[in-house]
């Protein structure tokens, strides 16, 4: 069975792309269009991650953000519910919003009682993040000891992936990277996969145990 994956970012057009929707901040809409302008590069990159070496994989693409790289918590659950509503078993979101709102943890949660993966980023350093800090998501960040290809288990639930990429349209860096290449890795695996399946995969190709170590530079 192939993988059903939703993408929700600024996300441009993907080759895989088998449907797309627009989600409008304030009053949240869905725009059912063929092909979604990425103005940022930023979905198109992560997109372009995801399905490398992926051939069977298919993509959902929600846009919640444009030029403003700015997201509402409405938008992305709204998003959620449609990749949901769209057969996705897993959903990827290589951001997270500071705040943590009902309708966002809500959405996660009808998410997940519908068996469908969440892979969420968050940053290396600084305050939880969310979707990322809601309980069953997978955690992905950036991990400079990884190469491309390699991870790492940084806590039970949060792993380290390379945090480069370099795309058709330039390169991508962070933590949003990071997590892409955690879900990469992932898709790379049969589908369906229960979460604990899922993290149980991950743990065992994990090449580094346990935080970066940083030297003090005197």
């Amino acid at each position: 069975m192939r993988w059903r994956v939703g993408l929700i970012d600024s996300c441009g057009a993907a080759p895989q792309a088998v449907a797309s929707a627009r989600f409008v901040d304030g009053n949240v809409g869905v725009q059912r269009v063929t092909t979604t302008t990425d103005a940022t590069g930023h979905g198109t990159r992560i997109a372009e991650l995801l399905t490398r070496d992926r051939g069977q994989a298919e993509l959902l693409l929600a846009q919640v953000f444009a030029d403003s790289g700015i997201a509402s918590a409405a938008a992305v659950a709204a998003a959620i519910d449609w990749c949901v509503t769209e057969g996705s078993q897993l959903l990827h979101l290589s951001l997270g919003l500071s705040a943590d709102r009902p309708v966002l943890a809500d959405a996660v949660a009808r998410a997940q009682q519908q068996g469908c993966l969440v892979i969420a980023s968050t940053p290396a350093r600084g305050g939880p993040v969310y979707p990322a800090a809601y309980p069953g998501v997978i955690r992905g960040t950036g991990d400079a000891r990884c190469a491309p290809g390699e991870i790492s288990q940084l806590a039970p639930d949060t792993f380290g992936g390379c945090a480069w990429f370099d795309s058709a349209d330039g390169r991508g860096q962070g933590a949003s990277i990071g997590a892409a290449a955690i879900t990469h890795l992932l898709i790379g695996e049969p589908a369906p996969l229960p979460p604990a399946r899922a993290v149980a995969v991950l743990a065992a190709r994990a090449r580094y145990q346990g935080p970066e170590r940083r030297r003090n530079v005197i």
